[in-house]
């Protein structure tokens, strides 16, 4: 019978190297499967301003670096693989990964979420580099510039407002003929001075060789195709949780999302949720850090009641 881990954490990106710190410092000696995108969403952005500690900003890739290497730094231990199967319907629960079963009495999930992309030829090739998913991530990098914003519900809404703080001009790009945001919304980004609306219209490619230069769109209704010149395209067209894993092992939204209550707790007692795999409202490093910290803290507690050993 294998070893029974005290702590199995899901994700390695800002909430599960934030739980593994904290979690290692009390001597839990976690575990992370940090999955094939090692560093999680964070590896596909580069200048990130915004988390704190880095007046001068610090590309993605680096910063889920640092904070690998200070999980390291206390002894956490990595397997660098997705994990392929879970059963959590009796402690210890069992997490499966490299082909390798392991035993846990808590678990933390943290495999974050991913963005609904368009699925252009260019797409993947600019992220990063033009194409964006976050507008209160990357508005400032596009002060005086031109940018779209794909997308025609509440978040689309928000992304095209928040972008015009920065931008000269936004244009929305929506393939029907009015939005699917809630009225409120619609209507304050219609009345906005520096947003404009392509109805009708759908994105068939991004132009740019180091970055993006332009849009090549097309009208859902004749057909017609042309250039449209931007600076910079945010894909707005919804996020999905990872969490296929978990159906039927934990409690789930209507989104697909992990319901949390308590902090993070989730509908099986000894089982932990950190960050966008439940939080699909910030959706921001800093915030899936602090949920790191809070699942962290959570599975000391718990475990200080629960032990096997």
């Amino acid at each position: 019978m294998a070893d029974t881990r005290k702590l199995v954490i899901l994700g390695s990106g800002s909430a599960g190297l934030t739980a593994a710190i904290y979690a290692a410092r009390a001597q839990l000696q976690p575990i992370v499967i940090s999955g094939s995108q090692r560093g999680g969403q964070l590896t596909l952005t580069t200048d990130v301003e915004n988390f704190p500690g880095f007046p001068e900003g610090i590309q993605g890739p680096e910063l889920m670096e640092i904070m690998r290497k200070q999980a390291e730094r206390f002894d956490t231990d990595f397997i660098e693989e997705d994990a392929t199967a879970v059963d959590f319907r009796t402690r210890p629960f069992e997490v499966t990964a490299a082909q390798k079963t392991l035993r846990a009495e808590s678990v933390i999930i943290a495999t974050g979420a991913g963005t609904n992309w368009l699925g252009l030829p260019n797409e993947q090739r600019l992220i990063g580099h033009g194409i964006s998913s976050c507008a209160p991530c990357d508005a400032f990098f596009f002060r005086g510039k031109e940018v779209a914003v794909v997308g025609g519900g509440d978040s689309a809404m928000e992304e095209a407002l928040v972008l015009t703080k920065f931008a000269t001009k936004v244009t929305i790009i929506h393939r029907r003929d009015r939005f699917r945001a809630s009225k409120i919304m619609a209507e304050r980004a219609l009345r906005h001075g520096k947003i404009e609306v392509l109805w009708n219209t759908v994105v068939v490619d991004v132009l740019g060789n180091g970055s993006v230069s332009g849009l090549r769109l097309r009208d859902v209704g004749t057909g017609r195709e042309w250039p449209f010149r931007v600076d910079g395209l945010f894909v707005a067209i919804g996020h999905h949780p990872n969490t296929e894993l978990f159906r039927g092992q934990v409690e789930l939204d209507d989104q697909g999302y992990v319901v949390v209550r308590e902090g993070t707790r989730t509908s099986v007692e000894g089982v932990f949720a950190a960050g966008d795999v439940h939080d699909h409202r910030y959706r921001q490093a800093v915030t899936a850090a602090a949920f790191g910290c809070m699942a962290a803290m959570d599975v000391e507690r718990y475990l200080e009641g629960h032990s096997t050993h």
